[in-house]
């Protein structure tokens, strides 16, 4: 058990060393034990989010909630549709999502292509989701996010808890307010890891098994 534990530190801090030395994340929020950090991001004028928070959860509780589509609309904030649009295998699927943004802003919609991968030895579980084009048309009124970069890295800290990172850089186009930026880089993250939090108690994902996930 030392020998897991101490790889999953190991690529935590890897992982921590590899993004400051890409980023220059700053502290903006810590309350109700969810840490919101920002940092500039080259050539544009929005800044890339990471949130921190450790649930009481297992991997495969975790996990299971993450790739349920269906409910994503319950927790993540101002989500307002999501559906499932192509699924390579259990793992490497592609969906759509819809995101709803206040007056006098335009809805925002994008593909996301949702890889899950577990570390054999750390057991540390990265799922990537960067926006993919081409698979839905784009909709009138809706503007398509382009360009966005995202990434959950869920470390077990022992059986039934897991910390989480997640991180988040996006262009979502278009003309967007800048109370609307800072709306969504701080309230944003804190209402939907506190509905996550929720999420994971209920029976679907306690009693989930998932063939590629091996909890700690």
């Amino acid at each position: 058990m030392l020998k897991k534990l101490f790889f999953a530190v190991l690529l935590l801090c890897i992982t921590f060393a590899t993004a400051s030395a890409q980023n220059k994340w700053t502290l903006k929020s810590d309350k109700d034990g969810i840490k919101i950090y920002t940092s500039p991001v080259e050539n544009s004028k929005f800044k890339a989010l990471r949130i921190e928070c450790n649930f009481q959860s297992t991997l495969t509780q975790m996990v299971a909630a993450l790739l349920d589509l269906k409910t994503r609309t319950e927790w993540i904030y101002h989500t307002k549709s999501i559906h499932l649009v192509k699924e390579v295998s259990p793992t490497d699927l592609y969906y759509y999502s819809e995101i709803s943004l206040p007056w006098p802003a335009q809805n925002r919609d994008f593909v996301a292509h949702l890889v899950t991968k577990q570390n054999e030895e750390t057991k540390v579980v990265t799922m990537d989701g960067p926006v993919a084009s081409g698979l839905v048309p784009e909709k009138d009124g809706i503007v398509r996010v382009k360009s966005s970069l995202s990434q959950w890295v869920i470390v077990p800290l022992n059986k039934n808890e897991v910390k989480v990172e997640y991180t988040i850089a996006a262009e979502p186009g278009g003309n967007i307010p800048a109370w609307l930026v800072n709306m969504f880089a701080s309230e944003g993250p804190t209402q939907s890891f506190k509905a996550l939090k929720l999420q994971l108690k209920k029976a679907q994902y306690k009693n989930a098994h998932l063939p590629f996930i091996k909890n700690y």
